[in-house]
């Protein structure tokens, strides 16, 4: 029987998760091993959407004093009845999501935070006809809740306090996407105003908060201690590369199988693999969960939907567009290892702040890290001591794709709309000069990203280096392209109706796996030129003064033999 639930598609409330008839994969059992090893501070870093704000929920929910048992019933912590009787609903809660502090300016992200404090105080309104608290203890909370200037950088402690005073019971807090206040600061040059306002209310609210039971924190990225965090010292950091609770943020293998089995779309799972999978969070293998939710509620509505780039879609890829904008003639050739599915070695900072990303690109290959466009296939140890390295890989199709959206990009950009030898390029087409044509096409070769993955069949392989040639010829606006145009007995490649009347351009494309081939592979593309008649349609458009181009390509170097017909 197909399964009925809804798929949570954006739900992050536990509460109404648990309450609406929604799908859940049950992660409850983070409560367990929160509770296990325990932190007094607790950091979680994973990347965006891998399911860290519902869990921050779910603990909430759980935590909290009024806490609703029904929520949890049939999920893995209940079976554990001494440890749901001794903290399920024993503890205020201060729950913060920062995803929503963002603005041009400091002033606007400042309040934007007040807003945000000032909505969990309200959730805790109890506060103002507390007969615990004294006038002055009110008089606090009226300030925490009307976002008074003055009582920002302290209200989250004081909060917290106030709460101790009200239930006799110290205070669980939980902050969501701490990080994003700083990203958002770095983005829009507020940075170091950003950076003292969170140093200062979290220095209050986690380091000398003597109401503080134990806090969770989740990010995208690892703040240096020294930025934020400063003199912390009860302080445990759970990075991607931890074996702690790593299988508590994204979907195990089996989870998805069960997943797609209850849906009756288990036939799906290779491509949901392909696409979703390959994340590595300290020893477990895992997808990302909104890919995977997001896919498969495309294919309930849709059985032959193909799968997309969900995640990236939600999560944009800025980063990635500078790492390839960036990259050096080494870093180029690592991108085009990786590409091509195979690992680099890289010593990662894990720990990093924002205004040193862009310092050198070995940091941001550690964000892509950190930032789940590069995951972990395992580690190496470094030479004499230096300590050990990651192998890095890019995860899943998903991301791959990125990477070559983003090179195609950089080569418009960058290599064809700003270099002044195309316009050289053009007119050695013109002129028949076909030892010009692979010399300033060899050059290009050597600067280009390759995106060519080695498995590729040789079709493929031709038509990436067709779409090369034709980005590169579309740069004359004078001239009619077309491409696998009709001609003749056949479909030719590129076909040029150049600005002078008289004149045209066939151009057919090989591509050899040898250096050695590519002479007998320009030879061919002659001969296939003439034997299919492909000159026709100029022919018919009057034009009789044709140029016909064999060019073949290996890697990154090209042969071309020309040939007036």
């Amino acid at each position: 029987m197909v399964n009925t639930l809804k798929l949570p598609v954006g739900i992050d409330d536990f509460k109404k998760l648990r309450q609406s008839d929604f799908y859940y994969i049950d992660k409850t059992r983070l409560i367990e091993q929160l509770l296990q090893n325990w932190g007094e501070v607790n950091l979680f870093t994973r990347p965006r959407r891998f399911g860290k704000t519902l869990n921050m929920s779910m603990l909430k929910n759980f935590f909290e004093i009024g806490a609703d048992q029904s929520l949890f019933e049939g999920l893995y912590i209940a079976q554990n009845q001494e440890l749901c009787e001794n903290y399920m609903g024993k503890y205020p809660v201060i729950f913060l999501s920062l995803k929503g502090v963002e603005g041009l300016t400091f002033d606007d992200a400042r309040r934007m935070l007040q807003i945000i404090i000032s909505n969990e105080a309200a959730r805790h309104y109890d506060l103002k006809q507390s007969i615990r608290l004294v006038e002055e203890d009110k008089q606090q909370f009226d300030k925490i809740l009307t976002g008074s200037d003055e009582a920002i950088v302290d209200s989250i402690r004081t909060l917290s306090e106030l709460l101790y005073k009200h239930y006799g019971q110290k205070t669980v807090i939980i902050i969501d996407e701490y990080d994003v206040p700083l990203d958002k600061a770095f983005q829009n040059n507020y940075y170091r105003e950003m950076v003292s306002l969170i140093r200062v209310l979290f220095g209050q609210a986690l380091k000398t908060n003597e109401f503080l039971q134990f806090a969770v924190l989740t990010g995208c990225l690892r703040v240096s201690k020294e930025s934020i965090f400063t003199g912390l010292n009860n302080f445990k950091v759970l990075s991607i590369a931890d074996a702690r609770f790593d299988e508590q943020f994204g979907f195990t293998d089996e989870e998805v199988r069960r997943l797609l089995e209850d849906y009756q779309l288990s036939s799906h799972l290779a491509e949901t693999k392909e696409w979703y999978d390959g994340y590595h969070f300290g020893n477990a293998d895992v997808y990302c969960p909104w890919d995977v939710i997001n896919y498969v509620d495309h294919l309930r509505a849709d059985p032959t939907a193909a799968p997309q780039a969900y995640w990236i879609n939600s999560s944009g890829n800025g980063l990635v567009k500078r790492f390839v904008h960036l990259a050096d003639q080494t870093t180029k050739s690592e991108i085009e290892k990786l590409i091509a599915g195979e690992a680099v070695e890289k010593a990662v900072r894990l720990e990093l702040t924002y205004d040193e990303i862009d310092n050198s690109i070995d940091n941001i290959w550690s964000v892509l890290f950190t930032t789940g466009y590069l995951t972990n296939a395992g580690k190496v140890e470094l030479p004499d001591g230096g300590g050990c390295a990651y192998k890095l890989v890019i995860p899943n199709r998903e991301v791959r794709d990125v990477f070559i959206f983003q090179i195609r990009e950089w080569f418009d950009q960058t290599v064809v709309k700003a270099s002044p030898s195309i316009q050289d390029l053009c007119n050695a087409f013109l002129k028949g000069d076909g030892a010009a044509i692979q010399d300033s096409l060899n050059r290009i070769l050597t600067k280009m990203i390759s995106i060519l993955d080695t498995k590729a069949r040789e079709k493929q392989k031709e038509n990436f280096y067709h779409g090369l040639l034709l980005g590169l010829l579309r740069s004359d606006p004078d001239w009619e392209i077309s491409s696998n145009r009709e001609s003749g007995d056949g479909f030719s490649d590129i076909l040029i109706k150049t600005e002078n009347p008289e004149s045209g351009l066939v151009i057919e494309v090989k591509y050899s796996d040898t250096m050695n081939g590519l002479e007998k592979a320009c030879e061919k593309a002659i001969t296939q030129i003439k034997d299919r008649r492909y000159d026709a349609v100029l022919r018919e458009d009057g034009r009789e003064d044709i140029l016909a181009y064999g060019i073949a390509f290996c890697k990154k170097r090209c042969k071309v033999v020309c040939e007036r017909l």
